[in-house]
């Protein structure tokens, strides 16, 4: 069992460590529990354009290491590999189980972040790591000169389908509704390549293949045309889930399972705030996830100062 900390954060990624930056700042005892390594889904981006600072852009993973470095350098404990379980509150102190110890904090600020949603059709358990994938920064390099497709046309999708052109033949684009939700520079850049293909207004029905993928079966939403479409990989980009498997009902949550807050990030449970994609809210980008971060840390400093 741990001592008590003033304040713990959930999940290491640009809202967790900016708000680990502030606590430390002003002196709290702040831990950060991280499931996996720091970063969350920005480490995962191959370059950020819209963070402001770095006008040519800047990998994911330099920015949020820089983030780590800046927030461990004002004293933030971090612990990584460190999934938090369940969370508790007995007497206005708040325990935290994982899956490596006890934590208790008198604190708590949940930014857990997303995690990528599945498309649940056959092939896609079966054949991942064997050609389905859900990051191309990650996985791009091995789809060297190879046929590879899409599955969604947001920013996520385009942007990590810009790094695969580095690599890949071919890309083939395929997006559930009749047109992409991607910023237009995005899709005005990824549309200058000779060899990319779009299918808007199309489900993916089938991932295929024997023993790694070779092809999916689309359908057209309007004239139930089917297609199969040979490719070598499936990266997958068609939204995210709250990562609130821990709340266990603790706080209140919409109807997706993200968590609601006031407008200084406290949630349902006094001493318990959210930031960042884990929370209830219309636009989710690193810079408004920093934002409520700062909000929520310096309103975690008041109501500590105020017991």
């Amino acid at each position: 069992m741990s001592d008590t900390h003033d304040v713990l954060i959930i999940g290491g990624g640009p809202a967790g460590l900016t708000a680990g930056i502030y606590t430390s700042r002003d002196r709290l005892n702040s831990l950060l529990l991280e499931k996996a390594m720091c970063g969350g889904l920005p480490a995962a981006t191959e370059k950020i354009e819209n963070y402001p600072g770095f006008p040519e852009g800047i990998a994911g993973s330099e920015l949020v290491n820089k983030m780590k470095r800046q927030a461990e350098n004002f004293g933030l404990k971090i612990n990584e590999f460190d999934e938090v379980k369940l969370i508790g509150k007995e007497d206005g102190i708040f325990t935290i189980q994982t899956d490596r110890n006890i934590y208790k904090s008198k604190a708590v600020i949940i930014a857990s972040g997303s995690v990528p949603k599945k498309l649940n059709i056959p092939g896609e358990k079966e054949f991942f790591g064997r050609g389905v994938s859900y990051c191309a920064t990650c996985d791009g390099p091995f789809y060297k000169d190879k046929d590879v497709a899409i599955i969604g046309c947001g920013n996520s999708g385009l942007q990590e389908g810009e790094g695969l052109l580095k690599f890949v033949k071919s890309l083939t684009f395929v997006e559930f509704l009749p047109y992409m939700k991607a910023e237009k520079i995005l899709q005005e850049r990824i549309k200058k390549h000779d060899n990319v293909k779009f299918y808007l207004n199309h489900e993916i029905t089938s991932i295929n293949g024997k023993d790694f993928v070779e092809s999916i079966t689309i359908k057209n939403r309007d004239t139930r045309e089917i297609k199969e479409i040979s490719v070598d990989g499936v990266f997958v980009y068609i939204g995210f889930l709250p990562g609130t498997d821990f709340i266990n009902g603790l706080v209140d949550v919409d109807q997706w399972g993200y968590i609601k807050t006031d407008e200084e990030m406290k949630t349902s449970v006094e001493g318990i705030w959210a930031v960042g994609d884990v929370k209830s809210k219309k636009f989710r980008q690193i810079a408004n996830a920093v934002g409520e971060a700062v909000v929520a840390a310096m309103s975690v400093s008041e109501y500590l100062r105020s017991k």
